[in-house]
Formats: structure tokens, sequence, C-alpha cells
């Protein structure tokens, strides 16, 4: 193609866009923004609901909220916070700890260590987390002697199950190997989303497995543990209060304790949910910030 026929298509190509200017001119398009009724009559009765709840919960003298003003920052509900928050701490390392051990377990190509960690799963998240937890404080009733040693050698300790197994050891016990068994499952399905060739290249690379576990599969299998762990260890915090049936005082208990000389049970546990609420809100506001610190990891490790 010539230069000049190059120079009248492209003259044609302007003459034609000028002409269809002054059929279609732009400042004679009016764009018309899509509608959405739906979403504001949802709004409006989302917002009318949530009015009629707020004027039912503040002209309702049945709640208490004096009450609840005087009993928020008590010292008795302020150390059943307290002993909350150290139980779902221990019972959470105590479960992560022991979870690890139990999908490795479970992912090991040994028969009989596969069956014994599936075992433990399926025994523990068979039965209700309440009947194991009173199971361990009765305890003694079906050891009430405990010795830990070899007979005539040497012995660890012996004495008697009820000085062993107090309300704190049993709500240990019973809510961190029940969470283990759950955790076990979380960390065995985030190894098994790691790709069979890293194990592959760590043995490559003379890796025995308890190395390549610790530097290449897991450091991996993070990202997709952290937010489930996070829905555990949330949950675990609601979960104790559970240990209130063994007379132990955690913030249910102390609230119990309260109003069972008091006679005012809601505002007892409306100060209960309150200080529930704002422990959950920041876990939860933690849980985001690390996901988001290995979702970063992450995302560069890919690129």
């Amino acid at each position: 193609m010539t230069d000049n026929q190059q120079y009248r298509d492209m003259r044609q190509r302007q003459l034609d866009d000028a002409a269809h200017e002054k059929v279609f001119p732009h400042d004679a398009l009016v764009v018309i923004p899509t509608r959405y009724p739906g979403r504001w009559i949802s709004v409006a009765v989302c917002m009318l609901l949530l009015i009629l709840l707020i004027r039912s919960m503040v002209m309702n003298k049945n709640f208490g909220w004096s009450i609840v003003g005087h009993y928020l920052f008590s010292p008795i509900i302020l150390s059943g916070l307290w002993v909350t928050v150290w139980l779902t701490v221990v019972i959470m390392a105590l479960a992560i700890v022991l979870s690890i051990f139990i999908a490795t377990m479970r992912l090991s190509a040994n028969p009989l260590l596969s069956r014994f960690s599936s075992g433990y799963i399926w025994f523990f998240r068979g039965t209700p987390v309440l009947v194991q937890l009173i199971f361990w404080y009765n305890l003694a009733a079906l050891y009430p002697e405990v010795y830990v040693g070899i007979p005539g050698v040497f012995t660890l300790y012996q004495g008697s199950m009820n000085d062993l197994i107090t309300p704190y050891t049993a709500a240990i016990l019973g809510l961190g190997l029940n969470e283990a068994a759950y955790m076990a499952e979380i960390i065995r399905a985030g190894m098994s989303s790691v790709d069979n060739g890293q194990q592959e290249a760590a043995r490559a690379l003379g890796m025995n497995k308890g190395l390549w576990l610790r530097r290449v599969i897991l450091p991996q299998a993070i990202p997709f543990i952290i937010p489930p762990t996070g829905n555990q260890v949330i949950g675990m915090l609601k979960t104790t209060s559970l240990v209130s049936v063994i007379a132990l005082s955690d913030l249910l208990y102390s609230a119990q304790s309260i109003y069972s000389r008091t006679f005012e049970n809601i505002p007892l546990l409306i100060v209960a949910c309150i200080w529930y609420l704002f422990a959950t809100t920041i876990l939860s506001w933690l849980q985001g910030r690390i996901e988001k610190i290995f979702r970063k990891g992450h995302h560069q490790t890919a690129t």
C-alpha cells in the first residue's frame, strides 16, 4: 500500500468520525445510573428494626442498665475475666502443640501411628466436651490413688487423685485434649495442601522428616492454618464458660456467684456478654492482623 493510499484511508476515517459526532454528539448522551430500589428498602427495614430494638432495650427497665454499669468493672467480674483469658491461652497452647504431633501421626506411613491418631480424633470429637470435662473432674472415682514410676526402682509421683485433679487441671485436660482433636484436623488439612513435590525436593536435599516438616511443610501450610485456628481460639474463649459446672471461677461463674445472692440474673448475664463480646472483638482484630501479615508474605513468595 502506497503512502497516498494510507493517507486517503486515514482521512476517510477522520471524516467518518466527524460525521458520527454530528449525528451523535457526546453532549447529547444521557447516562442513566442503575437504580436499586430493593437495596434501599432493605436498608430502611434494617434501620427500622435496629431502632425498635434499641428503643426496646432502653425503655425496658427489666434490663437493669444501672445494675449493669455497677457490676461491669466489679473486681469479681474482672477476676473471672482474667481466669477466662488465662484458660483460653493455656488450653490453646496445649491443643496446638499436641495437635501438631497428632496430625503428623495421622499423615504417617506407619499404620499403627495413623490408626492411633485416627482413634484419638474419633473419640474426642465423638463425645460431648461437657461430658469429657465432668469425666476428668471425677477421675478420682476410677483411680483414687495415682502412682507414677517403676515399682521398687524409683517413684516420680504418688498421692491422691483428688490432690492432682483440681478444677484448673480438669478444665485444661478436658478442654485441651478435646480441642487438640479439632486442631489436628485443621493442621492436617493445611499440611495436605502443600504440594507433594515440596516433600520430594526436601528429601532430595537430604532433609530428614523432622527437618523438612519444620522448614518446608509447616511454613507453607501456616497461611491455610491461621484462619480456622483463629476461629477455634474465639470459640474456645466462649467454650471456657463450661468450666462453671465444675465450680471454676471464670467469667460466667463469677456472674452466677453474684446473681445467686442478688437475684439480678439478667443484668449480670448482660455484663458477662459485654465482656465476652469485648474479648472476641479483640481476638477477631488480632486474627485479621495476623492473616494480613501471612497473606502478604505468601503473595511475595508467590511473586
